[in-house]
């Protein structure tokens, strides 16, 4: 499990993820909107891990028909080598414990040696409070991680990073500027994003060689700020 507050990083861990894992090895399902009721969830789940024709109206579908078809896929993928990684991002939207209760049992894919499958759960703080209620499911999360916003320093590392990656050059901004940029954004990735975005803006239209203090703040005035 992996926690965090919004614009801290969930996603971006999950599609790197995604890109890093090599896909001989790992078969994985992405669900990036589970505020769905659980069959249409199964079906999800189902069509990311494996090409196959399912019926697209829900009354046609029911639970033990995808959990036969999933269990299939598990000891496919196990005969062939690969593991099975199943992500769930936002799962803090996930309103019925039901659900909670249903994906806990999908950990019973198994053979006495090993779990067919690997269940991730991204989702703001909140998820922390509703996996504990669900005193089975959380017995089973083996690890759990909490993304803490940046430090001043971070915050400066990352604007750099970002920078050079972009092609720029480390001294777009001004070395006052990083203190007001993490102090108005909290440390959170997507702010900062947000800040500096504007702060570039604000720079090309007055037409200024490195953004400063007061063009940070003029952007920051545009975001309400």
């Amino acid at each position: 499990m992996l926690t965090g507050v919004f614009g801290c990083g969930k996603t971006v861990i999950g599609q790197a993820l995604l890109e890093k894992l090599p896909s001989d090895k790992y078969k994985i399902a992405f669900i990036t909107n589970p505020q769905l009721e659980y069959v249409e969830l199964l079906r999800a789940v189902v069509r990311n891990l494996k090409s196959v024709e399912l019926p697209i109206k829900k009354s046609e579908l029911s639970a033990d028909y995808l959990l036969e078809i999933l269990g299939n896929i598990l000891e496919n993928n196990a005969r062939d080598g690969t593991e099975t990684v199943i992500i769930i991002d936002e799962a803090h939207i996930i309103k019925d414990e039901y659900i909670f209760e249903e994906l806990r049992l999908l950990l019973n894919f198994q053979r006495r040696d090993k779990f067919l499958l690997t269940l991730l759960l991204f989702g703001q703080p909140e998820l922390k409070q509703r996996i504990e209620d669900n005193k089975q499911l959380e017995q089973r999360i083996a690890i759990k991680s909490h993304l803490e916003a940046f430090n001043q320093q971070d915050t400066r590392n990352y604007i750099i990073h970002r920078l050079r990656v972009a092609g720029g050059a480390d001294s777009i901004f001004e070395e006052s500027t990083f203190k007001i940029i993490h102090n108005r954004s909290g440390g959170i990735p997507r702010r900062i994003n947000r800040i500096c975005d504007l702060s570039l803006l604000v720079g090309l239209n007055k037409d200024v060689k490195r953004i400063g203090q007061q063009t940070v703040e003029e952007g920051l005035q545009i975001l309400g700020g």
